[in-house]
């Protein structure tokens, strides 16, 4: 079994039957793709849950909205990518395809969208593709921010990576008010992104 397999298929190492979202954020780093990656990354709850900065998104169909439209009424995983990456950017794309079939006909409030850190070159087309390469869901949705907006929201997320790579592979969560609650370590499982959606979708806004 290669590297992207492994970290695909790898199960949670915490069952959360019954648990606090807070609990669910701990297995989420308990069960990240290397520890050394979260001494690098602010990850946890964030108390008390932020709105993003205002956003406009192109969407992978190419119709435009914006981000806090797109998160209300419903929980979402969000990732940062660029559809030009080599590196972090393929792992992150089998991640959310892998989280999307663990959702299967679940919550119907549960999304996952991945945004790109490169709105310049990553037209709606190349996003589409980026999609289908991994394979589609209606759950997953790729979009480009305004140029203008996005140093704005990578600050918020806190998402700059000291590395050779210019964005973290941590997952953001956000609640139902389109609050940010969560942010995970660095690759965090598939499965682990599934029950923590599910958490929050169960939960409900406070």
């Amino acid at each position: 079994m290669d590297l992207l397999d492994r970290i695909v298929t790898r199960p949670a190492h915490i069952s959360l039957p019954r648990r606090s979202l807070l609990l669910a954020l701990g297995a989420s780093a308990v069960g990240s793709f290397s520890p050394h990656l979260a001494a690098h990354n602010e990850a946890g709850p964030v108390d008390p849950p932020q709105l993003p900065p205002p956003s406009k998104l192109t969407l992978d169909d190419a119709s435009s909205t914006t981000l806090q439209s797109l998160l209300k009424g419903r929980v979402t995983g969000l990732q940062l990518m660029f559809t030009s990456c080599q590196a972090t950017c393929p792992i992150q794309g089998a991640l959310f395809a892998e989280t999307a079939k663990k959702l299967g006909d679940g919550n119907p409030a549960a999304q996952l969208l991945s945004v790109s850190i490169d709105p310049e070159r990553d037209t709606p087309a190349a996003l589409a593709a980026w999609l289908k390469r991994f394979g589609q869901s209606p759950r997953w949705r790729a979009a480009r921010p305004d140029k203008a907006q996005l140093d704005a929201l990578v600050s918020f997320l806190k998402s700059k990576n000291p590395g050779p790579d210019p964005h973290t592979a941590q997952v953001y969560y956000f609640d139902r008010k389109g609050r940010l609650a969560l942010r995970s370590v660095d690759f965090p499982p598939a499965t682990q992104i599934a029950i923590t959606l599910e958490q929050l979708a169960t939960k409900g806004p406070k």
